[in-house]
């Protein structure tokens, strides 16, 4: 079983290993189409949200898992209510808390409205790359997991049967 799971992650990180300089790449490609001063830090957002989070969750019997999630979606265990009262279920109310909420920006919007290719490929191989990693992470826990699982058993099997004496 661990053998298999040594297999992905070493697929993982050759796959990371190809899509980090595709990225660098297309958005060297983006540069030369649009010119060096059209994609830089000057076109950045005042103010930057993040469109992706990754979470670590621990399972009670196994080893810790990562994943990446959108940063405005609620994960499982978060939904559900957030305090013991009684709600009313007529309809929405109008707050001003759910007004001010925003929605996250896609960030090829700061460089223009018709965006070369490229830079469309570039965020997908650094989205996909964000996604490989929390991958590569969560197969190098449960690898070394498994390891620990499979150390405390020998030390075990030695403590019951110490040897010929």
């Amino acid at each position: 079983m661990e053998g298999g799971i040594e297999k992905r992650a070493q697929g993982a990180k050759q796959s990371q290993v190809l899509l980090s300089p595709q990225g660098w790449l297309s958005l060297a490609k983006a540069r030369y189409a649009m010119g060096a001063k059209s994609v830089g830090p000057l076109q950045y957002a005042s103010r930057m949200e993040p469109q992706v989070c990754v979470r670590a969750s621990e399972a009670q019997d196994g080893p810790q898992t990562f994943r990446v999630i959108k940063a405005n979606a609620q994960i499982p265990e978060e939904v559900g209510p957030s305090e013991a009262s009684l709600r009313r279920r007529k309809g929405p109310t109008k707050t001003k808390e759910s007004g001010s909420s925003v929605v996250p920006q896609d960030p090829l919007n700061w460089f223009g409205i018709l965006v070369p290719h490229s830079l469309r490929q570039a965020q997908a191989s650094f989205r996909d790359g964000l996604q490989l990693a929390a991958d590569i992470a969560s197969l190098q826990t449960r690898i070394n997991w498994g390891l620990s699982q499979l150390r405390g058993l020998q030390r075990k099997l030695k403590e019951l049967d110490p040897g010929p004496a």
